[in-house]
């Protein structure tokens, strides 16, 4: 597969994550939408395969912070906050925890 269909794949992505993430806060999808915007059309001349790959890494890790460290809030009163987060979150949370700690006691046995 192509850079291009790579990037246009991870920039569809980024932003059906943006949509997930933030539904119910009209500022902060905007502010993820100007952002995934600009840091793409930043980078649309890059041509060197190691700078893309990169970028894109960048991307994926980013998508998934969105999609597994987000926790919204919303101011109810004098003095509170009401928080909330996806429960996909918090189980994608969870397994990948897990394989880490997997990965981590392999890696503890393999030496």
């Amino acid at each position: 597969m192509s850079h291009a269909v790579k990037v246009l794949q991870l920039f569809k992505t980024l932003h059906r994550t943006r949509q997930q993430v933030f539904k119910n806060d009209a500022r902060a999808l905007e502010a993820a939408r100007i952002k995934i915007n600009e840091e793409f059309k930043n980078n649309k001349n890059e041509t060197s395969p190691e700078k893309i790959e990169e970028l894109m890494k960048i991307g994926s890790d980013v998508e998934l912070l969105l999609r597994t460290s987000v926790i919204q809030g919303i101011h109810t009163g004098h003095n509170t906050l009401r928080t909330w987060m996806n429960l996909e979150n918090i189980i994608l949370s969870k397994l990948t925890q897990e394989q880490k700690m997997k990965h981590r006691i392999f890696s503890l046995i393999g030496g």
